[in-house]
């Protein structure tokens, strides 16, 4: 039997982040009689969905011990684990500037999320606040796993292990769900139970590098190949499997389970696949999604403040796909288990990228941690477009972490949507006028 854990909630008002992490905790049978510490920095949206997440305690009579706090400190004391997944700022207005700006000043700008020159003011945003989680968690309790959730996932967990070095974390992203929810059972024929997958490279911009029979050890990749292109001819989507992931494919003998919408920002040709139009209507379905799930929740409030709250509450006992949640219960179990795509510090898993960088790759997950399955030298032609990436990330971390306002010029200038130091001053000036309140004071 396992002591009672205490796991805090950073950024718990969230409505893309609460919902579906309280969905993983009350189908844990494991983690009952935990504490659950819920903490943001907005009263409002935390005081919403504490009421809510006290109701839904009392309809599964009372499962968690259920707190709130504004405080990190409060918060953090004694924490066994901590789950973050916070925007520093509006995530839509600044990720729309993050786009257009660059685009404004000729760049090749696509997503702007975890990549081009939208990317790093997305990272210069997003590093410093995760540092500070990070150096609490040391202050307050120091053998606590941090499970980072947000993005940019590798920037970030990167400047972690420069900056926090002792901390233990891991970076978590539902990218692959997109591969194995539905397509890969059904090009196969086999439960998604029945195959293990061997994955490689960085967040947004990693590749299936092995397929097996679980119980059979038997090699898939094969069949897999032999599948893929004729299953996806008639289900291409311009906001996942499009032409840009068919070609990457074709020319690199592996497939890249992100997506156009994701990996087109790390590559130079990436704009000539991945139409802005796209990427635009992209970002609508995502603002709108998440306004939709705050108006839910704000209507379920309304209901449970004047009792008409659904008898049945509002979480049913489903797991959402994150992982964090079975992470935690494989590390207390010393389960071994097998976990298909983490983000973590490469020390020895991919021989051919550099040793600091922090990839995505396959791992195991027992009382020990999490441990990356050993890929050796992974395929020159996926290894040369990854080490692009991963020179570009080093700059940006260290253009961050010094706050210096050359290297993130340079850091500008040499990535693959931009390319000339002209171009790169003045995206960065305009830039860093335009959000100085939530940017490291550059100098």
């Amino acid at each position: 039997m396992t002591k009672t854990q205490k796991i805090v909630l950073i950024g718990a008002g969230s409505a893309a982040f609460g919902p579906p992490s309280l969905m993983d905790l009350y189908s844990s049978k494991l983690l009952s009689g935990s504490t659950i510490v819920l903490h943001d920095i907005n009263r409002e949206k935390l005081e919403r969905v504490y009421d809510i997440v006290i109701k839904e305690n009392e309809i599964r009579g009372n499962k968690f011990i259920v707190e709130k706090t504004l405080s990190r400190k409060k918060g953090l004391e004694d924490a066994d684990f901590v789950i973050v997944a916070i925007e520093n700022g509006d995530r839509f207005l600044l990720r729309r500037q993050d786009n257009a700006i660059p685009r404004s000043f000729g760049s090749t700008e696509i997503m702007a999320e975890n990549g081009g020159p939208g990317g790093f003011f997305h990272s210069a945003r997003q590093i410093p606040e995760h540092i500070r989680i990070g150096k609490d968690i040391m202050k307050f309790c120091p053998n606590a796993l941090l499970i980072v959730y947000s993005n940019p996932i590798s920037r970030i967990c990167l400047a972690l292990s420069r900056s926090v070095p002792e901390l233990k974390f891991v970076g978590l992203c539902h990218q692959l769900a997109l591969l194995t929810r539905s397509f890969l059972p059904d090009m196969l024929k086999k439960e998604m139970s029945e195959l293990k997958l061997t994955t490689g490279g960085l967040n947004h911009f990693a590749f299936l590098l092995g397929l097996e029979g679980t119980s059979t050890g038997k090699d898939l990749m094969p069949e897999f190949n032999s599948k893929c292109k004729q299953y996806f001819k008639d289900k291409r989507d311009r906001f996942h499997y499009a032409d840009l992931t068919f070609e990457i494919y074709k020319r690199t003998g592996y497939f890249c389970y992100a997506g156009d919408n994701h990996v087109c920002e790390y590559l130079q040709f990436g704009s000539q696949y991945t139409k802005i139009k796209d990427i635009l209507d992209w970002l609508d379905r995502m603002e709108n999604g998440k306004i939709n799930i705050n108006k839910w929740l704000e209507q379920n409030h309304k209901k449970l403040m004047n009792g008409g709250y659904p008898k049945d509450g509002l979480f049913l006992n489903l797991r959402s796909g994150e992982r964090g949640i079975p992470i935690i219960e494989a590390i207390l179990t010393n389960k071994n288990s097998y976990e298909r795509a983490v983000n973590i510090p490469n020390i020895g898993i991919i021989n051919n990228l550099p040793q600091d960088l922090v990839i995505e790759c396959s791992a195991t997950v027992n009382h020990d941690g999490i441990h990356g399955i050993k890929l050796g030298n992974i395929p020159k032609s996926i290894a040369g477009l990854l080490r692009i990436e991963a020179s570009i990330q080093d700059v940006c971390v260290e253009a961050i972490l010094k706050k210096s306002k050359d290297l993130a010029i340079a850091c500008l200038a040499m990535d693959v949507n931009c390319g000339s130091f002209g171009m790169a001053e003045a995206i960065f000036n305009e830039m860093n006028s335009v959000q100085k309140e939530y940017l490291p004071k550059f100098k």
